[in-house]
């Protein structure tokens, strides 16, 4: 069962436009009948209706094909910690946000800027059992300011997220949106090449995602898929970077358990450049003799398969100031756009530059860029890191 609030304030040409909230909640019930396993849900949740999914994942599970490779789903086990929303986030309502919108505002009209984006907030509640005796339930929150300042051929990106929405400072997102901004005008072309490039946080996060998304997972791993099929306890990438998946840990989306009610375990994806820990649900700790889930399963049915998703990549001892000035000539990107992976098994992936591309020159910004498209793989990029921040900024 999962249900939850969201409620988002949504600004663009310097003025809050839209109020939404929303409430909602929904039931999915797994059936498993022998190697026959159905899923159904819905979000009526009154007892007749309940029964009604119940009973429509029974008449699906007896019309699946047997699936020979599937074992049991799992059975209790004692859970070391569950996550609890913050109740400053949940009371954080339309008046508060208004008020952040308007300092975001107030800093691009003062610029003669033009700003546009959304505040939200959330908050949740899980709960999963099974017939063998698995209970867990946790509460969780979150808030996120994101915005674009423009101006006449530029534009500037900045954005925070947090399970506490009293970490988010409207005003210092605002300043550095329009401070990329301003420093971004009249923006000019650079020739196709490789750079030394900078990558600030969301543009790194980007890059993380795909790797994740594509290389830690048991089912890609299994079948093949996965860049690092074959290359666990090898070194994949620098020794400077070490990722990690820890669902206790405050800059992720805290989490005590999968949604089979398993509890997680701390993952070391990578540590020191050398491939270590992928993620298991109990259907793919199945397929492999001695394994257990790890608790990293995402709801059923799904054909991703288990994933990490509270990854963190271990700080360095650097300022994003250092890097610059550690530069010779080399780009500095702001956040990418568009996107996507093109040959999973190379890890590489394409997109765009947006929304802060800068010129390195001598060890100091020098011009604003017209964004680029770029064709990368991600664990090659990961090979070349010279220096990482020391922020660990979410």
């Amino acid at each position: 069962l999962i249900a939850g609030n969201n409620a988002l304030t949504r600004f663009a040409n310097n003025h809050i436009h839209q109020n939404v909230a929303s409430s909602s909640a929904s039931v999915q019930v797994r059936a498993v009948i022998g190697k026959r396993i159905g899923v159904a849900g819905g979000n009526d949740l009154s007892p007749e209706a309940l029964a009604d999914t119940a009973r429509r994942a029974c008449a699906i599970a007896r019309l699946a094909q047997p699936n020979d490779e599937f074992i049991s789903l799992p059975g209790p086990e004692p859970i070391s910690f569950t996550a609890e929303a913050t109740p400053a986030t949940l009371a954080f309502g339309p008046m508060e946000r208004a008020e952040a919108v308007r300092t975001v505002i107030a800093t691009a009209e003062d610029a003669s800027q033009v700003a546009s984006g959304a505040f939200s907030v959330s908050g949740a509640a899980r709960a999963i059992a099974n017939s063998l005796g698995v209970e867990a339930y946790e509460t969780s929150s979150g808030a996120q300011l994101r915005m674009v300042l423009t101006g006449e051929d530029s534009s500037g990106y900045a954005q925070m997220t947090s399970a506490d929405v009293a970490d988010i400072d409207a005003a210092a997102l605002a300043a550095t949106a329009s401070d990329k901004c301003g420093l971004s005008s009249d923006p000019r072309e650079v020739e196709p090449g490789a750079y030394d490039v900078i990558l600030e946080a969301d543009a790194a996060a980007d890059m993380v995602f795909f790797l994740i998304w594509t290389a830690f997972g048991a089912l890609s791993m299994q079948e093949g898929r996965s860049p690092l099929a074959g290359r666990l306890g090898q070194k994949v990438c620098g020794e400077n970077i070490t990722i990690l998946d820890d669902g206790s840990d405050p800059r992720t989306d805290v989490s005590g358990t999968d949604y089979e009610g398993v509890p997680k375990q701390r993952l070391s994806l990578i540590t020191n450049g050398v491939a270590e820990d992928i993620a298991y649900d109990t259907f793919t700790a199945g397929r492999e003799e001695g394994k257990r889930s790890t608790g990293h399963a995402l709801p059923a049915p799904n054909s991703m398969g288990p994933l990490p998703i509270n990854v963190i990549v271990k700080p360095g001892e650097a300022t994003v100031e250092q890097m610059i000035a550690s530069t010779e000539r080399g780009l500095l990107v702001t956040r990418f756009h568009y996107t996507n992976i093109l040959q999973p098994k190379q890890s590489i992936f394409t997109g765009m530059t947006r929304d802060g591309t800068f010129l390195i020159e001598d060890g100091r910004i020098d011009r604003g860029l017209k964004n680029r498209r770029f064709t990368q793989s991600i664990l090659e990029a990961l090979g070349n890191v010279e220096m990482i921040s020391r922020d660990g900024k979410r």
